[in-house]
């Protein structure tokens, strides 16, 4: 059995409509396993299976209290939780005023869980009785009232994201214009107006791996002059996706067949970004095809 590090445990409940969705999702892009709704009565077998693993380090559970019954066994298996050195828990409480939750309610045509044959305003204020011992527990409350989901997800980064785990994530890859765009890129330079090493005997079958093609690329005063003002566009750009909350971001540098001009400038644009603070993965889709019938690379 793998000795597992302590378990980051941060429950998400609240009152229903408050945010919740919005909430795990921004915690799956902090990197937790999350979880939507697991009974009480599983959760043992589960920190059981987790121990074994040793791997999962940040879970993030959501508690949706439907009935007494599930409130009383949520109190319960959280008492059992302060008493392991194995799991650090923490509550995140979603609440939002009765004036709003009735209105997104009313918005969404959705039925309350708890006001399914009766009037909403009456299932929010039970909601609410039933979760007070909870929201006593919680360590933080976010009041949802006045808050957009781009807001709610902001203060969710910045309450819970970690140094060993940025937010924000680069993917820097190359690509051969032959083979097809790549369909998750967000941004697509072309490099085929540059000198093609493929035409240089010496570096036929070599790639933009190999230094001296890398060389014969970067020494060329187009490129050079191409790098500078593009690295001038993402020095730009790259803070702006961050604000508006981007968490990833794929750049692919492409030329004809993938082989030379992409996957020196993926190289030196992903390690220029690396530099720069940013976590970057440098990748270069097409760099072990060839196509016999098409002679230019």
């Amino acid at each position: 059995m793998v000795k597992p590090d302590t378990l980051n445990l941060v429950i998400i409940t609240g009152m229903s409509g408050a945010g919740k969705t919005v909430a795990v999702q921004s915690f799956e892009d902090l990197g937790y396993f999350c979880i939507d709704n697991m009974p009480p009565s599983l959760l043992p077998k589960f920190w059981e299976l987790v121990k074994e693993s040793g791997k999962i380090t940040k879970i993030a559970l959501v508690i949706d209290l439907r009935s007494r019954a599930f409130y009383d066994e949520i109190i319960s298996m959280l008492s059992g939780l302060d008493n392991t050195n194995f799991v650090t828990t923490k509550i995140l409480f979603l609440d939002a005023s009765d004036e709003e939750l009735v209105s997104r309610y009313k918005e969404t045509r959705r039925s309350h869980p708890l006001a399914m044959e009766g009037r909403l305003l009456d299932g929010i204020k039970k909601e609410r009785q039933l979760l007070g011992e909870m929201r006593n527990r919680a360590q933080l409350i976010i009041d949802t009232t006045n808050l957009s989901p781009r807001q709610l997800r902001e203060e969710i980064f910045d309450n819970f994201k970690s140094s060993d785990n940025p937010v924000f994530h680069i993917e820097v890859m190359s690509f051969g214009f032959k083979y097809g765009l790549p369909i998750d890129a967000d941004i697509v330079m072309d490099v085929r107006f540059l000198p093609n090493p493929y035409y240089v005997p010496a570096f036929k079958n070599k790639t933009g791996l190999d230094q001296p093609v890398a060389d014969y690329v970067n020494q060329q005063p187009a490129t050079e002059k191409f790098y500078q003002q593009f690295m001038a566009m993402l020095n730009t750009a790259l803070p702006g996706y961050q604000n508006e909350g981007k968490t990833s971001l794929t750049i692919a540098i492409g030329c004809t067949g993938g082989q030379h001009r992409s996957v020196a400038l993926t190289e030196r644009v992903g390690h220029a970004l690396q530099k720069a603070g940013y976590p970057v993965d440098i990748t270069h889709r097409d760099l072990t095809k060839r196509k016999e019938t098409v002679n230019r690379s």
